[in-house]
């Protein structure tokens, strides 16, 4: 059986690291199931940082170059989930 494979991918100063997350996302599209996107919006208008879940498929090797990518973007910090099925 498959495993639940999952990252939580905190951004701070979105503004700045926007287009290079994009990129990564970009390349990694093929095992990107689900992505979920979170931030604080206010009337002043949206929050710096923000949370991104993503749900991802295939290898996990290929999972574990997408949070290395990531990981290596200052002001990014990655956290995995990995769910074994019995």
């Amino acid at each position: 059986m498959e495993k639940h494979l999952i990252l939580g991918v905190h951004i701070t100063d979105r503004m700045v690291h926007a287009g290079e997350v994009q990129n990564i996302l970009t390349k990694f599209g093929s095992c990107i199931r689900t992505r979920l996107g979170l931030h604080d919006v206010t009337a002043q208008g949206g929050s710096p940082n923000g949370v991104m879940i993503l749900e991802c498929i295939g290898k996990e090797s290929v999972f574990n170059d997408l949070s290395d990518a990531l990981s290596k973007i200052a002001g990014i910090e990655v956290k995995k989930m990995v769910f074994d099925h019995p």
